[in-house]
């Protein structure tokens, strides 16, 4: 079966920023991509902007574009509008989230997990969607333990999810060892590896602490050795993320894909190197 690549894209706030999402997703159309997502604010609080990315993504770069959908804090009524509003635009990939609530709100909405999202889509629109859910290698930070954050991934398959995106991480063995988990439990979906390619370590390590993505000891030990030598920690980085792309697809992963943070690299450059190990296996 032959490997594919995707990318995730955050909606910007500035003209500018917009534009760079634009651009960077027709460069990134050169790789072929399967697709792109566009992340979803807490409690759909940039439901337009998400939406508008979306179409614009879709519209610029000719490849299929997933809406990030949270459904915490919301309603049925609201969520069955936003499909439908998907559908008329010929969107038809979604990326099914529980989401977190904005800050202020209380009251969970009609719905509280996210494969009761995921059963909610199909009820409402049957198979027109391909739905991608998270998956957690490492344990879901809110998780009491691994067997419930496995349970909980079993669930949002059952409830008809089409395949999954695992946060990202730097140890590949985990994936594997959670991949292997889930076919015990009888589940047959693609688990695609999350990859976030390294930039500023600082950002890193804090928004890694705050999800729960661990960062192995020794790698934060290299990283911190270039605080003051930005060219070798690019360098370093893009060569580390690129042999565990590798290794991942020589595990068996059905693809990559790539938290771009709106850049075109170093996810280029380490599309093109992996790519370039494996000519016969991803379309070019």
């Amino acid at each position: 079966m032959a490997k594919h690549v995707s990318f995730e894209f955050f909606p910007a706030k500035t003209e500018k920023g917009k534009q760079n999402i634009l651009s960077a997703s027709k460069t990134l159309s050169s790789l072929k991509p399967e697709f792109f997502s566009v992340t979803f604010g807490a409690g759909g609080s940039d439901q337009q902007t998400t939406f508008d990315t979306v179409l614009g993504v879709q519209n610029t770069s000719g490849i299929a574009t997933a809406s990030h959908l949270t459904c915490v804090g919301s309603s049925r009524e609201r969520i069955g509008s936003i499909l439908d509003n998907y559908k008329a635009n010929n969107i038809n990939r979604l990326v099914a989230l529980r989401g977190d609530l904005p800050m202020g709100m209380d009251d969970p909405g009609e719905f509280q997990y996210a494969n009761e999202l995921v059963s909610f889509i199909r009820e409402h629109s049957g198979d027109y969607f391909h739905i991608e859910v998270a998956a957690y290698p490492e344990k879901h930070p809110q998780s009491i333990d691994h067997k419930e954050d496995l349970n909980n991934f079993v669930q949002k398959v059952k409830a008809g999810a089409d395949s999954a995106i695992t946060q990202y991480f730097y140890n590949p063995d985990g994936y594997s060892y959670f991949v292997d988990e889930c076919m015990s439990a009888g589940l047959d979906i693609p688990i695609i590896p999350g990859i976030m390619p390294i930039g500023n370590f600082e950002s890193l390590s804090r928004f890694s602490d705050a999800c729960g993505a661990e960062i192995p000891r020794w790698l934060r030990i290299r990283l911190e050795s270039y605080e003051h030598d930005p060219v070798s920690l690019t360098a370093f980085t893009n060569d580390y993320i690129t042999e565990m792309c590798v290794k991942l697809i020589e595990q068996g992963a059905p693809g990559l894909h790539f938290y771009s943070m709106n850049k075109v690299e170093p996810n280029m450059q380490i599309c093109k190197a992996v790519m370039a190990h494996f000519p016969d296996q991803f379309e070019q």
